[in-house]
């Protein structure tokens, strides 16, 4: 009966307006002073553990490479490139959004990020090209909770800290579930654009494709370098966070110039002339092509080294077959190309290291280091108190106390998801995800591993489940988002997105009793999760 008080004093905090953080850490300190034998020192250890979690390091570096991600030009790319790809398909201006958001959540490991970035821009486009805004608004904001299951995912990160599970395998897991989940949001927009006969776009031809996708590489390039940096075994998952975080930064700041004091500086002038812009591609895909060949030839243990001879050939090759093939410059003319592409590399190469410093003091870089730290703080408070509370119900064996019963009423694996799905369904509707999870999973991973539920399995049916909480009201924080940037009211928004939400409704169920979709990924790379309880 004693243990029923815990979660009453969490619930009837939460009632009461109290925030999340404050609900469980108070729930946490007062079972301790009133029912339990464990003594109130054991909450300053446990704090203090518990923000020396070398996992939960990744969160707050990939908040802020988010926060870079998410300038306007990196998400204007990308829908261009989406566009350009899938815009020719009927309906297809809605399902380059879900393309976008798809592309965008690799990027960012955030949902309302996700919503934003692309939301502004693809709601407006779609408006202007037929479609109606409810219909845009529901794409959106379904759309945008890929955020949170395509990796790198915040929530991810969350989970594993929670649960001590690897967020490599947690990563490799939401891939296939990820790209699942757009087709299936794709194949529905589809079916609703041939039966609305919703417009479509004209063909754009093989050289916009390959220019949108020239221009937006540079930022779809971090998906390579998280992923590929993790499972290459270059660095760790918070590693990988940090090296995230500073490629965002530099790329904000000097690549795409969204931001900070080089905003609006071409990389090409009208003075350059037509050679100067040869000249400066030239240099600039044969090292590309360079790195991309070394890279490949390391990778499959061809050579030990990116400075090889193979390395210098790619350049050469490059460097002659571009201008003279692409441009059908003569060798003649090749001198006076290369020297203005240098003097055009080293033009924007002084203002770059001229305004280096002075680009990481400016306004707009202050912002959002500003606006990541408040993110950091407001959720790694909120981890920090429920990861008392998880410490609290492990010495009072509560999670055991649970399975017991579970197992004495009859159930198994099948039913125990049936009703994880359920609570967390239920949850997902007043609560924000990340919260909702540390309540959860300290109490359902045990009795999972009990039933013998997957662990990385298990943690992709939360975070689908999250997923869903995000679009489902009242507390439904994409419904918000989408609201905020579209001008309609809440209600329509959900209106809007009801009939996306049994899509996801569907695939839930897929992911859920479809166990291979979360595990054949992580284990065949990576081996089985092995658990010590």
């Amino acid at each position: 009966m004693e243990t029923a008080f815990l979660f009453i004093f969490v619930f009837g905090f939460l009632f009461l307006g109290v925030p999340i953080a404050v609900s469980l850490g108070l729930s946490a300190v007062l079972y301790i002073a009133l029912f339990s034998h464990d003594s109130m020192s054991s909450v300053a250890v446990q704090l203090f553990n518990a923000s020396q979690n070398f996992t939960l390091l990744a969160i707050p570096f990939f908040i802020l490479a988010s926060s870079f991600m998410s300038t306007g030009g990196v998400a204007r790319r990308i829908i261009r490139f989406s566009i350009a790809t899938v815009g020719s398909i009927r309906g297809g201006l809605a399902i380059a959004a879900v393309f976008a958001c798809m592309m965008f959540a690799a990027l960012s490991g955030s949902s309302p990020a996700t919503v934003v970035a692309i939301g502004t821009i693809a709601i407006a486009g779609m408006r202007q090209a037929g479609y109606t805004k409810d219909f845009a608004a529901g794409v959106i904001a379904n759309a945008g909770t890929l955020g949170i299951l395509i990796p790198p995912s915040i929530v991810m990160v969350v989970y594993a800290a929670a649960t001590n599970v690897s967020v490599g395998r947690m990563f490799l897991a939401g891939v296939i579930p990820g790209l699942l989940a757009g087709l299936m949001l794709m194949t529905a927009i589809y079916i609703m654009a041939r039966v609305k006969n919703l417009p479509a776009q004209p063909w754009p031809g093989f050289k916009e494709i390959w220019g949108a996708l020239a221009e937006a590489a540079v930022g779809l390039f971090l998906m390579v370098i998280i992923l590929g940096g993790i499972y290459g075994g270059i660095f760790t998952p918070t590693e990988a966070a940090a090296v995230a975080a500073v490629y965002a930064c530099l790329i904000a700041l000097f690549v795409y110039r969204d931001m900070g004091p080089l905003t609006g500086i071409a990389w090409i002038e009208e003075s350059d002339g037509a050679l100067g812009l040869t000249g400066f591609k030239s240099y600039l895909y044969s090292i590309v092509a360079a790195f991309a060949v070394s890279g490949l030839l390391v990778a499959f243990q061809v050579t030990a080294s990116f400075w090889t001879l193979w390395f210098w050939v790619v350049v050469a090759a490059v460097m002659v077959a571009y201008p003279m093939l692409r441009a059908g410059l003569s060798p003649a003319q090749l001198p006076e190309t290369y020297a203005r592409g240098a003097t055009a590399w080293g033009r924007n190469l002084g203002v770059i290291v001229l305004k280096f410093f002075p680009a990481l003091f400016h306004a707009d870089t202050k912002k959002v280091f500003s606006d990541s730290a408040k993110t950091t703080i407001m959720l790694m408070f909120i981890i920090v108190n429920a990861l008392l509370f998880a410490h609290t119900l492990t010495a009072e064996q509560i999670p055991q106390v649970i399975t017991d019963w579970m197992v004495e009423a009859g159930f198994n694996w099948f039913t125990f998801l049936i009703a994880v799905n359920i609570l967390l369904l239920i949850g997902g509707q007043f609560m924000e995800p990340s919260g909702l999870l540390l309540i959860v999973a300290p109490v359902v991973f045990p009795i999972g591993m009990e039933l013998g539920v997957d662990p990385i399995h298990l943690g992709i049916i939360m975070v689908v489940n999250m997923e869903i909480g995000m679009i489902t009201p009242p507390i439904g924080l994409n419904l918000f988002v989408t609201s905020g940037i579209t001008g309609m009211s809440l209600v329509q928004v959900v209106k809007a997105a009801a009939p996306f939400v049994l899509v996801l409704l569907l695939f839930l169920v897929l992911v859920t009793y479809v166990p291979i979709l979360s595990t054949w990924l992580p284990y065949s790379l990576m081996g089985p999760e092995i658990v010590i309880q």
